[in-house]
């Protein structure tokens, strides 16, 4: 990563040490400072890793489970795994059949924030396991337990053990009835789609 000449803390440290002179180089003014290239970057980097972390969204949990406490895998997943707490036993659902599924996990969420229960891919495609009020809701206000509505599609039983994946957690940013309110009136405005719906665009 270069240097940002445009900053105005840059500009700022060139005035100190040449008095504004706009000739000076930028290894001569980091010579200047005894600090060489590689290390203001490694400063900048620092800097700039410290702001992103400083605006992250803060979101508190207790694991009541012996289970992995729940993080996104890699840095660009949008959900984080949710694993079944069941350390006396296993369940069992049947076809067709639904099941609450425990987790240990208890979140504390930030204003204006949900946590969406949601299938794993996996699950769905090679057993029919879903999760039944897909994307499950988790409002800010409610901090027990998270438990998972799981339904069994496929076609043959399956045997969800403890510390088995069985959903996923997406931390999303939601309009709350603290930020909405809802009028009632006798008209509403017309729109080009109009009253066009359940598949009234057609497939192709």
């Amino acid at each position: 990563m270069g240097i940002d000449k445009k900053s105005s803390t840059w500009a700022n440290i060139k005035d100190m040490v040449f008095d504004g002179g706009s000739n000076m180089s930028d290894e001569m003014v980091l010579s200047q400072l005894g600090v060489d290239k590689k290390t203001m970057e490694g400063i900048e980097e620092a800097a700039k890793q410290q702001a992103m972390e400083d605006i992250k969204v803060k979101v508190k949990f207790l694991n009541h489970s012996n289970n992995e406490d729940p993080k996104h895998k890699h840095l660009d997943d949008s959900g984080m795994d949710l694993r079944a707490n069941l350390p006396d036993g296993k369940i069992t659902i049947g076809v067709g059949k639904i099941r609450l599924v425990p987790t240990g996990l208890h979140f504390e969420l930030p204003e204006s924030m949900e946590i969406q229960v949601r299938p794993r891919s996996g699950l769905a495609a090679k057993n029919g396991i879903t999760v039944l009020n897909t994307p499950g809701t988790v409002d800010r206000g409610y901090t027990g337990e998270i438990k998972i509505i799981l339904i069994n599609l496929g076609e043959k039983d399956f045997i969800v053990n403890h510390g088995d994946r069985v959903a996923q957690a997406v931390v999303s940013p939601v309009i709350s009835g603290r930020w909405c309110k809802i009028i009632k009136v006798d008209n509403i405005s017309k729109a080009e789609r109009g009253d066009g719906g359940f598949g009234s665009t057609g497939i192709s």
